[in-house]
């Protein structure tokens, strides 16, 4: 569905992408793991066109979407959940989340979308005409995802969804990543969680420094990779 070939990415002089070549079949769930500054946030804006590459090429479904717009990848079916969540904290949640159907112009799609929505987030049926900087943390994630999820998009990427909340509502946003993998969404997930996206991922890539750096199952890379050295900066005890 998605193919990532020899991506490179500047920021200014900073070079912030060298060579990232990723890829992602329909139904799958995979993740970049790695630190702050790894070029995790970096790949995801690369897809969406908030970033374009000087180098390399972006494949969806088969087709380029280098040098595309943000809106225009949007209508090809990518979405993209911001790290920091960036709703729009003045407007309803029924108003935030009609901006996230703005690809979809028929009042049925709407409806069903709609009501989709509030299976997953029933919370989100009883906030519906409250503004949505008055949530928590965890209501304004689920949000944040909802109102992605309202254009029905054939790609979900998601950038840091438990960044910043308490141990019982990363749980939660864990659960419902989880709940979406089972229901076919393809998901590229960006998290620093490392343990628990292990637990629910069918891939994950390593990043460190603007480089994949490993690859592979759960399985796989807890077996084979030295995640600790990759992801923390430091090397196993007997490495060098």
């Amino acid at each position: 569905m998605l193919e990532l070939n020899n991506i490179h990415a500047r920021y200014g002089a900073i070079t912030a992408l060298r060579g990232v070549s990723i890829s992602i079949s329909q139904g799958e769930l995979v993740a970049l793991l790695g630190v702050n500054g790894a070029g995790k946030s970096t790949t995801l804006a690369s897809i969406a066109g908030v970033l374009r590459p000087w180098q390399g090429n972006i494949l969806f479904e088969g087709s380029s979407i280098l040098g595309r717009s943000p809106e225009q990848i949007a209508r090809r079916g990518i979405s993209l959940v911001p790290e920091g969540r960036d709703i729009f904290p003045s407007l309803t949640v029924e108003e935030n989340l009609r901006l996230g159907a703005f690809t979809r112009s028929e009042k049925t799609e709407y409806r069903r979308n709609l009501g989709e929505i509030f299976d997953l987030f029933p919370v989100l049926k009883e906030r519906l005409q409250q503004p949505g900087g008055t949530l928590s943390g965890g209501e304004q994630q689920q949000l944040a995802i909802a109102r992605a999820l309202m254009s029905s998009p054939r790609l979900l990427m998601l950038d840091e969804p438990s960044l910043g909340l308490a141990p019982a509502l990363v749980d939660q946003i864990f659960e419902l990543i989880a709940r979406l993998h089972q229901s076919h969404v393809t998901i590229l997930l960006v998290e620093q969680n490392v343990d628990r996206t292990l637990e629910i991922v069918d891939r994950a890539y390593l990043m460190n420094t603007g480089l994949i750096e490993g690859q592979g199952t759960p399985q796989q890379l807890r077996t084979h990779a030295d995640i600790e050295g990759i992801y923390m900066g430091v090397h196993r005890q007997g490495n060098p």
